[in-house]
Order: structure tokens, then sequence, then C-alpha cells
């Protein structure tokens, strides 16, 4: 199991990756980084995804099978959908399953974001733990040189692998 520099490491080794980063999306701190930065300055751009990472797990538009429709406001944490911190909103790796009666997986409502410009892709992983985890990886993938499915499937594979420690 790698740990962020390793984990780091076989990203950077995926064909078409020009930068990863694995961020903390609650405070948009980067917990470790590897190769360029889109804008230049690592930290900026681990600020900056945290914001899409945050808006993808919090608002019920990008999850409306999860309870409540959201990440938080489900029936079974006794808050308003619009209640509650930033850390109430957090997905977590247990209590979170799907609708009753149905076989959804347990885990935050939202697996992954994909986001194309015209020059690349960025890819950002939420990273399941047993505690509630804040964390995501973020890969940098040069649209003519990279494979988004194999950088999707791989980064996944990272995700489920890394050590958080």
């Amino acid at each position: 199991m790698p740990g962020i520099d390793a984990c780091l490491q076989e990203a950077m080794d995926l064909p078409g990756a020009r930068g990863a980063a694995v961020v903390d999306w609650t405070s948009g701190l980067a917990l470790g980084t590897a190769g360029e930065s889109p804008n230049g300055d690592h930290e900026a751009t681990a600020a900056e995804t945290a914001e899409l990472a945050r808006a993808a797990a919090e608002y019920p538009a990008f999850a409306p099978d999860a309870p409540g429709g959201g990440v938080a406001g489900g029936a079974d944490d006794g808050l308003p959908a619009d209640k509650g911190s930033a850390a109430d909103k957090r997905p977590s790796a247990e209590g979170r399953s799907g609708p009753a009666g149905s076989d959804a997986p347990d885990g935050p409502p939202v697996e992954d974001l994909i986001l194309t410009t015209r020059t690349g892709y960025h890819i950002l992983c939420f990273v399941e733990t047993t505690f509630d985890s804040s964390v995501f990886l973020h890969l940098w993938l040069d649209r003519d040189t990279g494979n988004l499915a194999l950088a999707r499937l791989r980064l996944r594979q990272l995700a489920a692998r890394l050590v958080l420690a």
C-alpha cells in the first residue's frame, strides 16, 4: 500500500500525466504534489480544486440518490440540508448507503470528477478511508498524449490503496 509520495509517483507514471496532488478538500491544502501545476503554484491549484470537490460532495444536484439528496442533511443525521459545518458534510466511508432498499454501495455519493479543458483533463478522485476522509487525488492529464479512461481507472486503484499516515 503506497503512501502519498509513492502514490503521486505512480500517478505521474501514467501516459500524459503533467501534475498530481493529494489534497484535503476541507482546508484546500496540498498534502503532497508532483510534476507541474496548471497555474505554476501547487498550493493555489490545491485550493481551487478543493472548491470543486466541496461543491460536488455537498450539493444535492451532484448526488441526488444520496439519503436526503446529498452528503449532509440526510434523514439519518437530523440536520436540515442547508445546516451544519463543512466538516459535517464530508463524505464518509461508513454509514453512507444508497436509498432504502437499494444495493448501492457505501461511501461518498461522488466517486470522481472529470473537468475537460482545451488542452487537458483534470481528474479528482475521492479517497475513501475508515475515518471521515476529506482527501482526494488530483491528476492533471495532457489531452493529446494522455488516456482519460486508463488514467481514471488507475487513479481509482491508487485511491483505494493509498495509505494516509
